[in-house]
């Protein structure tokens, strides 16, 4: 598949665990691969990986360990073979110092063959937090999922890691403009006089001070787009969390998240998880795989997209092979943490 075919890479983040990232991950693969397409998931938790359990592998016996100690020199080489046809699985590294964060030169041979791996969809299961790993890799996809359930405490961390991305980003973008990272810094904090409130008013003082980069700012808010998945709905309240997230996005981020759907709570994937077993795998008519239908049906839709155009700013523009290695080193300069 042509990598400018539409949006290919999508990650899964959330912020903390607990969330079922995971168990989404791959309820979503099975699904696309029902509907025709060849699949690969990655366990991007590269300090706790257990994505393999859950497909019922115990022991496997390549991980991304071997590839990130160049043991295994194609990213390919360590996809294993599912019970599920049309899923392949690349699991996460757990076992080694430093696998948590790894190198620049790691970030780079990662995702440069990443993209390139011979599916449909990649999906990348992140770790938990905010972490600048985590949201370099979902900052980097072209397709962006944050999951959370409408508990108080999902919602703020849901929030948390769309805000701790959004900086980043513009971190990265303006790292050498230092009247932009100034005005970020002031963004939200508390006892400073010269205090921001939110993304706009950031940009209202932008605009007076430098309007070139106001632009830029503006088109790159434009192009961050974010999709939104409720997890375990129990009744129509539970749906408000996403409209709740809308808002303060809106509000103080200057971003419309879509909600790409939601996903009622149903027992029958915890006793899956407790039998490592792959949910849904026998279950088609069950409510949580309706649900994750209807979300792939809408991503199906969302990579005959046209991608972004030429003049979009080069983060956005990931998955363009001319600018990839630009990107990669602005998201990961060699001096950064």
């Amino acid at each position: 598949m042509d990598d400018m075919a539409g949006k290919k890479l999508w990650s899964i983040g959330g912020g903390k665990g607990g969330i079922g990232k995971s168990i989404f991950t791959l309820g979503l693969g099975i699904t696309l691969a029902r509907l025709g397409k060849k699949v690969i998931i990655i366990d991007g938790d590269l300090g706790g990986a257990n994505l393999h359990t859950l497909m019922g592998v115990r022991y496997p016996a390549l991980t991304l360990e071997d590839f990130i100690l160049k043991r295994v020199e194609r990213l390919e080489d360590i996809i294993i073979d599912t019970q599920i046809e049309g899923i392949g699985l690349i699991c996460g590294a757990d076992d080694i110092l430093g696998a948590a964060n790894p190198k620049f030169s790691q970030k780079i041979r990662l995702l440069n063959q990443m993209e390139n791996l011979p599916a449909d969809f990649i999906l990348l299961d992140l770790g938990a937090g905010t972490s600048y790993n985590v949201l370099d890799f979902f900052n980097y996809s072209s397709g962006k999922i944050t999951l959370f359930t409408n508990q108080a405490t999902s919602l703020q961390n849901a929030y948390g890691f769309l805000k701790s991305s959004l900086f980043r980003l513009l971190s990265r973008e303006f790292a050498k403009e230092p009247e932009v990272i100034e005005l970020l810094y002031l963004t939200g904090t508390k006892n400073t006089k010269n205090k921001i409130d939110s993304i706009n008013d950031l940009l209202h003082r932008l605009q007076g001070i430098a309007p070139d980069k106001h632009d830029r700012m503006l088109s790159l808010l434009e192009h961050f787009e974010i999709f939104l998945v409720i997890n375990m709905v129990k009744g129509d309240a539970d749906l408000q969390g996403g409209q709740i997230i809308q808002k303060v996005s809106e509000d103080f981020l200057s971003l419309r998240p879509v909600i790409l759907g939601h996903l009622v709570y149903d027992a029958a994937v915890e006793t899956a998880v407790n039998q490592m077993l792959p949910f849904p795998l026998h279950q088609e008519g069950s409510p949580a795989a309706l649900g994750l239908k209807q979300i792939a049906l809408k991503i199906l839709k969302e990579q005959e997209k046209t991608p972004a155009p030429a003049g979009a700013p080069e983060v956005a523009l990931a998955e363009t092979t001319g600018v990839r290695n630009t990107v990669l080193k602005r998201l990961w300069p060699r001096t950064a943490v």
